[in-house]
C-alpha cells in the first residue's frame, strides 16, 4: 500500500478484508411479554395497590375507626337476628319429633269401652304408641295440679272424659291433618287435638320474622353501601389534584380507580370482622343463661352462633358491598375530574 498526496492506494496483489456491518442498531427494541409475565405483573400491581390502600387507612386511625364502627353496627343487627331465628327454628324442629295426637273420648263411653277402643288403636300401622288416661286418672291428676281439690270433691259426677294420647309415626303436616280428621269422624271420639298446631303457628310467625330480618338486612346493606360510597367520595375529592396529574401523564381510569376499590374492600372486610366479633361476644354472654333455662326443662338444647356458613356469608356480603359502594362512587365522580 502506497501513500501519495494523501490518497491511499491498495496494491492489487493484496486482498482487501471485508468490512463487518455494525452490530448495534439505534432505536427502540421490541420485547415480547408472555401470558405468565403479564399475570405476574398484574398480581404484583394489585398486591402493591392493596397494601398501599390499607396503609393509607391505618394512617388515619380515628377516621377509619369511626367509619368501621358505623359499618359494624349496621352489619351486627341483621346477623344477630338471623342467628336468633336459626336457633329458634332448630329448637322447634326438635319439638316436632314429639308430636302427639290427643283423642278426647265421648263421656257416654264406659271405662271398659274406652279401654277397648284404645287397645284397638295399637293395631294401626300409622301409630307408634298409645297412652290411655281413664276418667278417674284424669280427675286425680287434675286435682293434684289445679289446686281446686276441695271444689272438685264436691262434684257428684266426673265431668272429665277419657283421653287417648297417640304418637304418630309420620311427622308430615299433611298426614297428621288427615289422621286428625279421620279420628274426629269416629263416633267414640268427641274431639281430636293435634299438639303440633301451636308449633305451626310458631313456624308461621318465624316465617314472618325471617322476611322482616331479610328486609332489615337489605335496608342496612343499603346503609353500608351509602356510608362507603360517601367515604370514597370524600377521598376522591381530597385527591383531586393527584388524579388530574396522573391523567395528564397518561394514567387510565382503571389505574386511577383501583386504589379506591381496594379502599372499599378493606372497609367492608374490617366492618365485617368487627360485626362478627360483636356477635360472638353476645352469644358467649347468652350461652350460660340459655343452658340453665334448658336444664330446667330437661332439654339438651345449646345455642349455636353464626358458624362457618354464616360467618362466610357475613364476610363475603360485606366485602361485596364495600367494593360495590366504592365502584359506584368512583364511576360517578371520577368522570367529572378531567385535566383542562
Amino acid at each position: 500500500m502506497d501513500k501519495k498526496r494523501g490518497a491511499v492506494r491498495v496494491h492489487p496483489s493484496r486482498p482487501v478484508a471485508p468490512v463487518a456491518p455494525p452490530t448495534s442498531r439505534r432505536g427502540a427494541e421490541h420485547h415480547k411479554v408472555d401470558l405468565k409475565g403479564h399475570s405476574e405483573s398484574w398480581l404484583r400491581n394489585h398486591s402493591a395497590v392493596g397494601k398501599a390502600a390499607l396503609t393509607k387507612l391505618l394512617g388515619t386511625p380515628l377516621a377509619t375507626m369511626m367509619t368501621v364502627a358505623v359499618l359494624a353496627i349496621a352489619l351486627t343487627l341483621p346477623g344477630f337476628l338471623f342467628t336468633v331465628l336459626s336457633n329458634v327454628q332448630s329448637l322447634t324442629q326438635g319439638w316436632e319429633g314429639e308430636t302427639r295426637l290427643s283423642l278426647y273420648l265421648d263421656t257416654s263411653l264406659g271405662d271398659e269401652e274406652a279401654e277397648r277402643f284404645s287397645r284397638s288403636l295399637l293395631l294401626r300401622d300409622d301409630i307408634a304408641a298409645v297412652d290411655y288416661i281413664s276418667r278417674n286418672q284424669g280427675m286425680r291428676e287434675f286435682k293434684k295440679y289445679s289446686g281446686f281439690g276441695d271444689v272438685l270433691d264436691a262434684l257428684t259426677d266426673n265431668p272429665l272424659p277419657a283421653v287417648v294420647v297417640l304418637l304418630p309415626r309420620s311427622r308430615a303436616v299433611a298426614d297428621l291433618g288427615l289422621m286428625r280428621a279421620g279420628f274426629e269422624a269416629m263416633p267414640e271420639v268427641n274431639e281430636a287435638v293435634l299438639d303440633l298446631e301451636w308449633l305451626q303457628r310458631l313456624d308461621a310467625m318465624l316465617a314472618v320474622a325471617k322476611r322482616g330480618v331479610f328486609v332489615l338486612g337489605l335496608l342496612l346493606g343499603l346503609a353500608v353501601l351509602l356510608v362507603i360510597g360517601n367515604t370514597i367520595k370524600m377521598s376522591i375529592e381530597s385527591r383531586r389534584d393527584e388524579i388530574v396529574v396522573s391523567k395528564l401523564v397518561g394514567a387510565t381510569d382503571a389505574w386511577v380507580r383501583r386504589p379506591f376499590l381496594y379502599t372499599g374492600v378493606w372497609y367492608g372486610l374490617l366492618g365485617a370482622l368487627c360485626a362478627w366479633l360483636v356477635i360472638q361476644v353476645a352469644w358467649l354472654m347468652l350461652e350460660t343463661p340459655a343452658q340453665e333455662l334448658a336444664q330446667l326443662y330437661r332439654s339438651q338444647f345449646q345455642l349455636t352462633g353464626l358458624g362457618v356458613s354464616g360467618s362466610s356469608l357475613l364476610l363475603l356480603s360485606s366485602v361485596l358491598l364495600g367494593w360495590l359502594g366504592a365502584w359506584i362512587a368512583v364511576r360517578r365522580h371520577l368522570r367529572d375530574i378531567e385535566p383542562r
